[in-house]
């Protein structure tokens, strides 16, 4: 039998958070290899559930698709509310818990779309390397905007692991890359090292984003 859902995804990518996520929950996914920027086979497999080709891509059990890391994560978190992976809707964390996804998805992982291509944003190729300077600068900016307004307890928004933890985890190892994120972001630096040293993670972190000397 067909696993219920579906993930287009690869490793070492912002797919990898849902996939977290999912393991978490317990929940059976088939993985289908989604690394857009390796192939046309990838983009074309990819371009089955979502036309703009992007990863992470869901397909639930129903065939409803869903696309953005964000939305993806905490439609996981709230259809699953017993996992407690995000504070409730009537909760007092729930205001803060979409403020931060939304700001990590708006004003860092989105930077990362200009990186391949800097034509995308007016640039000619060959400045390539100084936009990318200047996007990692810009995204630096922002985890330590992001840390400045932050009092982690033992996770982001407190004792409590949630998608937000996962989420911030996994885009921190993109560029400009954990050295410079735990230089800028110092009160949630212990939280990612703390979600990177999770159990319950341990093999999945391992087959699907290995930490690297610098991390």
């Amino acid at each position: 039998m067909a696993a219920p859902l579906r993930v287009y995804g690869a490793a070492a990518s912002g797919s990898v958070a849902v996939e977290a996520a999912l393991e978490l929950l317990g929940l059976p996914y088939e993985l289908v290899d989604g690394a857009t920027w390796a192939s046309e086979a990838a983009r074309e497999r990819v371009s089955e559930a979502n036309p703009l080709r992007q990863i992470p891509t869901l397909v639930l059990a129903d065939g409803e698709v869903l696309t953005e890391s964000a939305a993806i994560l905490i439609h996981l978190a709230d259809t699953h509310p017993a996992a407690r992976l995000a504070p409730g809707i009537d909760e007092p964390g729930r205001a803060r818990f979409l403020r931060w996804m939304l700001y990590v998805s708006s004003a860092i992982y989105a930077l990362h779309w200009i990186k391949p291509d800097v034509g995308r944003v007016g640039a000619p190729a060959s400045l390539r390397g100084a936009v990318v300077d200047a996007v990692h600068d810009r995204i630096a900016a922002c985890w330590a905007a992001m840390d400045a307004q932050l009092r982690p307890g033992r996770y982001l928004l407190g004792d409590t692991l949630t998608v937000l933890d996962l989420y911030v985890t996994v885009v921190s190892r993109f560029g400009p890359w954990r050295p410079r994120f735990h230089a800028v972001a110092p009160a949630l630096s212990p939280v990612v090292r703390r979600v990177d040293a999770e159990p319950a993670l341990a093999a999945f972190w391992a087959r699907r984003f290995p930490l690297g000397e610098d991390d």
